[in-house]
């Protein structure tokens, strides 16, 4: 059932308000296909950030969605940075989304996904440390790995002078974890665009403006624009925005993207 603050459905119609866990996990469905879905919550102007730090612009809403998204996954894929900025602790769920991925056939857990070309990673972050499926780190094949760190993660190299994030996602899927779940950072999510592996953005919108200073969800070096199509739009009583685009149309759009200005 509903817990919080109530969601509902805005488009496509008709609207449905009060959406369950139920229903909220059948709109965001595993993908049919190896699928890489990345989710940011972002300020009415663009911010990434407050103070900082994401976590100011996630409420009720956002983190509701955020962990529904998690169990849905077989692997979460997060950037060294973002990782250590955001203090990332062990990648648990509760008991009830550990029994609805068992329901699924799915292991209790997903898995923690590392991206890192310096390995500037400490081995005794809870992330690493208390995590119940041993992370994997995808890394550059001559990076020295910190003393402890090969003890509580595998290390899969993937590239020599930069990790190559197209033979990264590869090898995941060769293991298996074919759902993948991106967290960002922006730096991570705009190498993920330039190399077009982006299948899914789910965009939080909190109403709020943040101001100048904060940087976007995107960063990095410039890539063509990619057409992502808007598959749902839900709303929060608290006027949160919570927005799924996807590529993986199942027949060929009405009509083709606009032509860039």
């Amino acid at each position: 059932m509903s817990v919080g603050i109530p969601i509902g459905r805005i488009w496509p119609v008709p609207p449905a308000e009060s959406l369950t866990d139920a229903t909220l996990a059948e709109l965001y469905a595993r993908a049919d296909r190896p699928h890489l879905r990345v989710n940011f919550v972002s300020s009415l102007d663009g911010a990434v950030s407050v103070d900082g730090y994401s976590a100011g612009l996630s409420g009720e809403p956002d983190k509701r969605v955020f962990g529904l998204l998690r169990m849905l996954c077989d692997a979460l894929v997060v950037a060294a940075g973002t990782l250590r900025h955001e203090g990332y602790r062990a990648l648990r769920l509760d008991e009830r989304r550990r029994a609805w991925r068992r329901e699924q056939g799915l292991p209790e857990y997903p898995t923690l996904v590392v991206v890192s070309g310096s390995l500037d990673l400490d081995p005794t972050q809870a992330a690493f440390a208390d995590a119940p499926v041993r992370p994997l780190v995808l890394t550059r094949a001559e990076a020295a790995p910190p003393p402890g760190l090969t003890e509580v993660a595998e290390l899969v190299p993937c590239g020599t002078d930069r990790v190559d994030l197209a033979a990264g996602l590869a090898e995941l899927r060769r293991r298996g974890l074919d759902q993948l779940l991106c967290e960002g950072g922006p730096h991570l999510f705009g190498a993920l665009t330039a190399a077009d592996l982006v299948d899914e953005l789910c965009l939080t919108v909190t109403p709020l403006l943040a101001g100048a200073g904060p940087g976007r969800i995107t960063a990095g070096l410039p890539s063509p624009p990619r057409w992502l199509p808007l598959r749902h739009a839900l709303a929060a009583e608290d006027g949160t925005l919570l927005l799924r685009y996807a590529r993986d149309r199942p027949s060929p759009p009405d009509a083709a993207p606009p032509a860039a200005r």
